[in-house]
């Protein structure tokens, strides 16, 4: 599986990063350091968790000043203890002290994402569940967070409203289940179509009408273990089944061993915790 994050978005991003940081006229507070200083700073982990980022924070530097040089010592995806040196930078102090916040912040968020997200992936391991994201990411930075839920060992749900038809219960105002997934069929011939069903009676309604996947919102391990066993014996084995909504990493384990395919929550993009990482800065060095 590819982690890596599109070049296209890691670059757009690293460039609305620093127009933000530098302001209209730049750093001040590094102008005031010695335009020919050299420094070196390893990039070190300070409590244990999973990398990701680094390509963000190469950009960072590779937009700011080329001059400045980082050598990666683990790839993205990598269990860090604390105390782990992830990599090390090198060149013109000013450029770096310029360009540290900006990459620190690329890679403590995305760092804490990998992390989270491989957190409920241990949790679910002994039942093979997949773990898969949300559309509930930072605004402009989707792309970078579903590579880091990748690097996590998680899986992409739909990176954009355009993937498949998705009817949720706003949808579904007005129009029932049968008609909305025939609708679907008929306007996106071939595309995927999933249902949200809050109820036993929605996902045998759903998966009659031919949806190819349903997802069990907001139900108690003991209800979606009902609906699994409901859809696994009519005839319509190969209905993906996702759970959603209240899923936390001290329950995501029950909902797990349902049987259901994979479980999404939004915990590992909304709610991830910054892995905590720092710059231990060597004047004089590189």
């Amino acid at each position: 599986m590819n982690i890596d994050p599109p070049l296209d978005d890691v670059r757009a991003a690293v460039a609305r990063a620093l127009a933000e940081d530098l302001g209209p006229v730049g750093d001040v507070t590094a102008a005031l350091v010695p335009v020919d200083a050299r420094a070196s700073a390893d990039v070190v982990a300070r409590e244990s968790g999973v990398l990701a980022g680094t390509a963000c924070a190469t950009e960072v530097f590779a937009q700011l000043d080329q001059r400045v040089m980082i050598e990666w010592s683990v790839d993205d995806g990598a269990d860090l203890a604390d105390g782990t040196k992830v990599g090390r930078v090198s060149g013109p102090l000013r450029s770096i002290l310029t360009g540290e916040r900006s990459a620190l912040n690329f890679l403590c968020h995305l760092s804490g994402v990998a992390t989270a997200t491989h957190r409920f992936v241990v949790a679910v391991s002994p039942a093979r569940v997949r773990i898969l994201d949300t559309r509930k990411t930072l605004p402009g930075l989707r792309a970078l967070e579903k590579a880091a839920v990748r690097a996590g060992g998680g899986t992409n749900h739909r990176g954009s409203l355009s993937d498949f038809v998705l009817l949720k219960d706003n949808h579904l105002v007005g129009v029932g289940i049968a008609d909305a997934v025939q609708r679907a069929h008929a306007m996106w011939p071939g595309r995927t179509v999933e249902v949200e069903c809050d109820r036993l009676e929605q996902v045998r309604e759903a998966i009659e009408a031919g949806a190819a996947m349903v997802l069990l919102d907001n139900m108690s391990p003991d209800e979606v273990r009902e609906c699994v066993a409901f859809v696994r014996d009519s005839g319509t084995p190969d209905v993906f089944l996702e759970v959603s909504g209240g899923v936390t990493l001290e329950n995501v384990a029950s909902y797990a061993g349902t049987g259901a395919d994979a479980v999404s929550t939004s915990v590992i993009t909304q709610s991830a915790p910054a892995l905590d990482i720092g710059f231990d800065i060597e004047v004089g060095e590189g």
